[in-house]
């Protein structure tokens, strides 16, 4: 059986991960540059989805599973989607017993919300808080494993890369902020849950520490990619100096209305085209309806009455009045769509492994379970089902103990690592990615066409030959200067799989081809060899 596992960042799926590994009696080293409560899962705001046994009349487990694969354009395997939704009540159950603080109904009931693109009401919410409050909750139980020693926490460290021989992975290489250098961490199972690729883009609603690095690294390592021209911008931020500030669908689902002024009058153009669930449409469509009308869009929430905007989306309230100074309770609020999640990611198994024995992926970082979209509350739910997934697995195995000799490409990378820390650069690092986040967002965006991403390839394509002759500066963390490749080049596979994608479907639009292609009704994979990008269908 195998004994010790590495687990690679500490939000919601690695923490899940790590808590089904030890619960079973495995040793996990969790790792992560920031402790679980700077992670990016407590951003997450609106909710997550499970049938219970008080659903709404109609509603099923079979309701969930075809209104996930709907949402995600058909691109999700039915297998995968009906497996995640199966463990809703479970999960939703599990995070009660472990504390989680839900939002209760007049009749001492869990509350839920309608969320876009679903049938019918299964969000199961803490306030607008829902992913600190897991966070909290799974924080409290890691902790109980590590005071029995089952999980042994590493923080301030990086991943560098993989220890991969042979399409096996034996380990990672870390770097360690507190001794300055690389060390090697050998395991018989290494999970990656390092969220999505915001820094890719600058401004999102999420954390600039996702920045997709880990998937750039493996990919060059061998480790196959899945998905990745779909990118969700979610309908409704709002614009601040440092981010942009994500206004949850929470507000949408409590009954917030879109419109734009013309002519004097409001115009709610969602409504007015897809009738009265049009503001509850999947995220995809309603962003785009958003860029097309070439206006400032208004969210209206302030005719639900102060006592239920407080008692209901009383973050959204507070975070309105702090970031805007504006009083929902009596004026609409600005929104604009801004990139928010990514569907793309390592391409894994039912079981969560990559194309790299031994090496797994959970979370955000994994394309699994969205397809082309993923639905509000879906975000949640994998993140917690594909960690306890991968551990079952993980568990069952055989095997583990031993790895081969690593010890030149170990040798090598320190030095190189070495050689880069100890010059200064005329050119700094920081530069590079503001143009690389211009770039995407210019050529990559809720629009885009053969021009366009022709245009992105070029300018990465140039960043990273610049990146390549460059020195390095030693001012800053070794890590923001080795993640650059390593970023640049997931980008240059992002925007390759947008190009070789002609057709519209889900989170993906194309101008020049604005019609969904049944023939291409398959997700994409990429590989990495010898610097170049190969797509293909997987049929």
């Amino acid at each position: 059986m195998m004994r010790n596992v590495l687990v690679i960042g500490s939000g919601i799926s690695g923490m899940s991960c790590a808590l089904r590994l030890a619960g079973q009696g495995l040793f996990v080293t969790l790792v992560s540059p920031f402790p679980s409560e700077r992670s990016q899962s407590v951003m997450a705001a609106g909710g997550i989805n499970a049938v219970l046994e008080d659903n709404d009349e109609g509603d099923t487990v079979q309701s969930h599973v075809e209104d996930t694969l709907k949402g995600g354009a058909y691109l999700a395997g039915e297998e995968e989607v009906r497996g995640l939704c199966e463990h809703g009540g479970e999960i939703l159950k599990y995070l009660e017993s472990i504390g989680t603080v839900f939002s209760l109904d007049n009749d001492r009931k869990l509350s839920k919300r309608a969320f876009g693109g679903q049938s019918h009401k299964r969000t199961y919410y803490c306030g607008a808080s829902t992913g600190k409050q897991i966070v909290s909750s799974l924080v409290m139980e890691v902790r109980h494993f590590e005071a029995e020693g089952r999980i042994i926490r590493r923080l301030w460290n990086c991943f560098h890369s993989a220890l991969i021989k042979d399409g096996v992975c034996y380990g990672a290489l870390l770097y360690d902020e507190t001794s300055g250098g690389l060390e090697a961490c050998y395991a018989d199972a290494v999970v990656m849950a390092t969220g999505g690729q915001n820094a890719l883009f600058g401004k999102t609603t999420g954390s600039t520490q996702c920045d997709g690095y880990t998937q750039g690294m493996l990919f060059t390592q061998g480790v196959k990619l899945k998905n990745l021209e779909f990118i969700q911008y979610h309908p409704t931020t709002m614009e601040t100096g440092q981010k942009k500030m994500l206004i949850s669908e929470a507000a949408r689902g409590e009954g917030g209305r879109l419109f734009y002024v013309e002519d004097g009058r409001r115009v709610y153009f969602m409504e007015d085209k897809y009738g009265e669930k049009g503001n509850l449409m999947t995220r995809d469509l309603v962003s785009r309806e958003i860029w097309m009308t070439k206006k400032q869009v208004m969210l209206d929430v302030s005719f639900l009455g102060e006592e239920l905007i407080r008692r209901r989306i009383p973050e959204i309230m507070e975070l309105c009045a702090k970031y805007g100074g504006i009083d929902i309770t009596a004026e609409p609020i600005p929104v604009t769509p801004s990139v928010h999640f990514f569907m793309g990611g390592f391409a894994v198994g039912i079981d969560h492994e990559t194309n790299i024995r031994n090496l797994f992926a959970v979370g955000e970082c994994a394309s699994i379970y969205h397809g082309a979209n993923r639905l509000g509350g879906n975000s949640l739910l994998a993140a917690m089902h594909g960690g306890f997934t991968a551990a079952d697995e993980i568990c069952g195995r055989m095997g583990g103990g031993g790895h081969p000799d690593l010890d030149g490409y170990i040798k090598d990378q320190k030095e190189i690592l070495e050689k880069k820390g100890k010059t200064e650069s005329r050119f700094p690092v920081a530069y590079i990615r503001d143009l690389l986040a211009e770039t995407m967002q210019k050529d990559l965006g809720i629009v885009r066409d053969e021009k366009s991403l022709d245009n992105g390839i070029a300018d990465v394509d140039y960043y990273l030959e610049t990146a390549e002759k460059i020195q390095y500066d030693n001012s800053v963390m070794p890590y923001f200067n080795y993640s650059l490749i390593g970023i640049l080049t997931l980008a240059r596979a992002v925007l390759t799989c947008a190009k070789s994608r002609r057709e519209s479907r889900g989170a993906h639009y194309r101008a020049d081809y604005p019609k969904t292609n049944e023939e291409l009704a398959h997700a994409t994979l990429i590989s990495y060899d010898d610097g170049a990008y190969n797509t293909r269908l997987e049929v």
